[in-house]
């Protein structure tokens, strides 16, 4: 089985901060490693190296090599221009040969168990052998009702790979209410969606033929001639592989997993991983408050931060900018990125 890193050419970043800023305060959620080399090392462990490839931009391959500590670009599956991951996951598939299992990982996952990990990995290889002509998906069960997650909806049991269940997928739901978040708790047929995918290269292809037609004519003429991928690559319509094949695939199945699971894609979720989940304030620099509580507290500027009665707040002061805002809106902030690339004030990012 092939392991696909996604390491960030497809529009993830290494750290819920620009690679600008990565402060080395963010050390703590995985001792002295970056995300990437936490992902890197983890999979190791389980895989080949000469199986384990990655996924980027090329204005990031020499960064991420240089994280790695790798010189050849053997196992570098590299985009020319930012498309998207439908058309980063279609340019691996046309990499490798049909019957090539491929499993796609993303790069900026924070999971502690990595002997469980790395066995439902394989788990989910066998059960693609298995179900060839499906598209296979691990699903995390919820530990908390999650407002900032996609959620699989499971349809009844498909059959077994070893000691595990496999599901059948009845839809994907998008990021829901408290409300709802609390009910799909309460039943067994909702995971968390973490955008784990395993399946044939061949299967995939023949998706994007049937559903991305535009995609699938542009990379059979790369694979044809790889001279002409810069040429051809950027004019594939950005699109992501969830809306662009998943939302649209039959033939799915999902494999449940149990092990720790965090995408640290916003600053809620660093405090929840430093934290514990509790009510503590988690804080880098200096910082000074009565009744606070819940706090996320990070001052790269070396002033003081002081507050009064704030609590379950994220409070992120740099040299440059300010940002405030509630917990429960975390994921709110890439809208302010947004609005700031719409402006011109990209320096801010």
């Amino acid at each position: 089985m092939k392991i696909l890193i996604l390491t960030g050419g497809t529009g993830k970043r290494l750290w819920p901060v620009s690679r600008k800023n990565r402060p080395k305060q963010f050390r703590p959620l995985i001792g002295r490693q970056t995300l990437l080399q936490a992902t890197y090392g983890r999979i190791s462990k389980g895989f080949k190296q000469a199986d384990i490839y990655f996924s980027e931009n090329v204005l990031q391959t020499k960064e991420v090599k240089k994280e790695l500590g790798l010189k050849s670009n053997r196992n570098f599956i590299i985009e020319p221009i930012k498309k998207g991951t439908a058309a980063a996951i279609g340019l691996a598939c046309i990499r490798f040969k049909a019957d090539d299992i491929i499993a796609t990982v993303n790069a900026d996952h924070y999971i502690n168990d990595r002997q469980e990990f790395n066995r439902i990995l394989k788990q989910a290889g066998e059960a693609v052998k298995k179900y060839p002509d499906h598209l296979l998906l691990v699903g995390i069960n919820p530990v908390y009702p999650e407002t900032g997650y996609g959620y699989i909806k499971l349809n009844g049991q498909a059959g077994k790979i070893g000691k595990d269940k496999i599901f059948k997928v009845e839809s994907f739901k998008e990021k829901p209410d408290k409300k709802t978040a609390e009910k799909y708790l309460r039943s067994w047929a909702y995971l968390w969606n973490p955008a784990y995918f395993v399946f044939k290269a061949g299967t995939m292809l023949e998706l994007f033929k049937k559903h991305l037609p535009a995609h699938y004519r542009i990379l059979m003429r790369i694979k044809n001639k790889p001279s002409l991928l810069s040429s051809e690559f950027k004019k594939l319509k950005k699109e992501s592989i969830d809306y662009g094949i998943m939302e649209k695939a039959k033939k799915m199945l999902c494999l449940p997993a149990e092990f720790d699971w965090q995408d640290v894609g916003h600053w809620r979720t660093v405090h929840e991983i430093l934290s514990g989940h509790s009510a503590k304030n988690v804080v880098q620099g200096k910082y000074l408050h009565l009744d606070g509580a819940g706090n996320l507290v990070y001052s790269y500027s070396d002033k003081l931060v002081a507050t009064v009665g704030v609590k379950d707040s994220i409070i992120i002061d740099t040299k440059d900018a300010l940002l405030v805002c509630p917990k429960s809106r975390a994921q709110d902030v890439k809208k302010i990125v947004e609005e700031l690339e719409k402006r011109g004030m990209e320096r801010y990012l």
